[in-house]
């Protein structure tokens, strides 16, 4: 039987890293700024204040009705050090603008570099003031860029940018970025925070599909545990041990459905993601991608079918198992704790290859397992077995080829949305996901059911005695020495009379 007490240390490493995020502050559609520093681009100083997908709204006088879609800012403050404020200075500025509109901010003279700040060839040309930031009014959107902007005094160390409300009448990818040309503010930064509001709620538009999907992933999550527990309940005294893995991935993958649905639906509430349910949902559903990976392994190995234990591989198996967990883990958390704007999904390859890795090991092992327990099954002629086995391979083989297929879409999808105009299409790319490891759960649910007849795919001594019989007992037997017809065997024994000996034989010639 497979020994969890090798995965217990995992476990409580995982369980510490839960407790110790548990204190972060996770932030969503209410973008904060605690003490952000402006970086140079070019010949202006940045700050990147948000990017979110935002759907249109009909217009509105109040904000604050259902179905109204805006971008607020609220207490946003700019401070300086006290040693650099006996200068006023020119304006810092808040910059709204949709995707589109991107070639509308900056401009470049003679076709050279592109600069965001009025240089001083093109303050000769008369087209800016130098200085000051360059835009062009959208031919697309009337009214948009939004440019609005605050400068220090003398002796200030802090100004406060006027509170202000944008609303949404173009559906779009906004981006929200703070901008100033005075190299001598170099040291400062921003505090304060931004509201980003959907007609539907608070998440962000490229988030916001996956709140309906989850709550249909739920649902589909149900039917199945109905189908499958009512399978199990009728017939619990022929349950394989196999078939008890297959429950608890069941059992994984609903809770996991259930809390995504349910942080979103929080998020998209309040608009800052709840840290406590999101993190149960992405430990959830690390738990379960890892157990089913497992079961995938052990069931190519045979397990329960041709092999009662796994022996000495048990401790690789849950070693590998364990390092999937806390690869995926780390990942998971990066991705979807913190502040969350509609910027492509771009993790960081450090996390991610890891796990890449992980994952072409556990495929290769698996159809390595698979390959040799095909052929021990067909060695032995269990033809029922083999059968079931060649439907879970050609299942498995066509899994890997969509995923891979998928992954080359992903990277030509990423590839070309590079500002991320595409942005409402995005939640396909993590639901395939989804529904692909569902299907193959289903494929798999349907295999190996709970019947009258579930027993006939377990292990039973009858099959190793009936190998030895075939294969093992020919090599085991010695072959005895057989003595040649023409080699007589020398006679100790004394002459005997009688008819039959051929003593009297020999006489009965000379006497003739």
């Amino acid at each position: 039987m497979l020994r969890l007490s090798s995965g217990i240390p995992t476990l409580r490493l995982a369980a510490v890293a839960l407790l110790l995020l548990c204190t972060l502050r996770i932030k969503a559609s209410v973008h904060e700024y605690t003490g952000e520093r402006f970086a140079a681009k070019g010949n202006a100083f940045v700050v990147h204040g948000g990017s979110e997908g935002i759907y249109s709204s009909a217009p509105s006088l109040n904000e604050s009705s259902p179905g109204n879609s805006f971008i607020r800012s609220e207490r946003i403050v700019f401070r300086r050090p006290l040693d650099l404020s006996n200068f006023s200075s020119e304006s810092i500025h808040a910059v709204v603008f949709e995707v589109d509109d991107r070639d509308a901010i900056g401009g470049s003279a003679y076709g050279g570099q592109r600069a965001l700040c009025c240089s001083a060839d093109l303050a000769k040309l008369g087209v800016c003031k130098q200085g000051q930031i360059i835009y062009r009014p959208s031919t697309n959107n009337p009214g948009w860029p939004q440019v609005f902007g605050v400068s220090f005094d003398i002796d200030t160390t802090d100004t406060t940018l006027r509170p202000r409300s944008l609303q949404i009448t173009k559906t779009g990818m906004y981006n929200l970025y703070f901008i100033h040309c005075d190299p001598r503010l170099k040291e400062v930064y921003v505090e304060g925070k931004s509201v980003w509001k959907n007609p539907t709620g608070y998440l962000p538009g490229r988030m916001a599909p996956l709140m309906r999907f989850y709550g249909f992933m739920s649902l589909a999550f149900v039917l199945l545990g109905v189908f499958w527990f009512s399978q199990y309940a009728r017939f619990w005294k022929e349950v394989l041990p196999l078939q008890n893995c297959i429950t608890l991935v069941i059992t994984l993958g609903m809770f996991e459905m259930a809390l995504w649905y349910f942080d979103y639906a929080e998020f998209n509430e309040a608009g800052t993601r709840p840290t406590g349910i999101t993190l149960w949902a992405v430990t959830f559903g690390t738990v379960k991608r890892t157990v089913a990976r497992l079961v995938l392994l052990i069931v190519s190995m045979g397990y329960g079918v041709v092999r009662p234990t796994l022996g000495g591989l048990t401790s690789k198996v849950m070693l590998l198992g364990g390092t999937f967990f806390l690869a995926s883990e780390v990942l998971e958390i990066i991705e979807n704790v913190g502040t969350v704007s509609d910027r492509s999904g771009k993790a960081r390859l450090f996390f991610v290859l890891p796990v890449a890795v992980l994952d072409a090991f556990f495929i290769l092992w698996i159809f390595t397992s698979l390959s040799s327990t095909l052929n021990k099954l067909q060695a032995r002629r269990l033809t029922a077995k083999l059968d079931i086995y060649r439907k879970f391979t050609n299942a498995l083989a066509i899994a890997v080829i969509v995923s891979v297929g998928w992954i080359c879409y992903e990277l030509y999808f990423k590839s070309n949305d590079v500002y991320n105009e595409l942005w409402q299409n995005a939640w396909i790319i993590p639901a395939f996901w989804q529904v692909l490891s569902f299907s193959l759960l289903c494929v798999i649910c349907a295999l190996w059911a709970p019947s009258q007849n579930s027993m006939r795919y377990a292990y039973s001594s009858e099959d190793a005695e009936e190998e030895f019989d075939k294969d093992d007992t020919l090599k085991l037997i010695k072959p005895s020495q057989l003595v040649p017809k023409d080699v007589r065997k020398p006679d100790f024994e004394s002459p005997t009379s009688g008819n039959g000996s051929p003593h009297s034989d020999l006489e009965q010639e000379k006497t003739a």
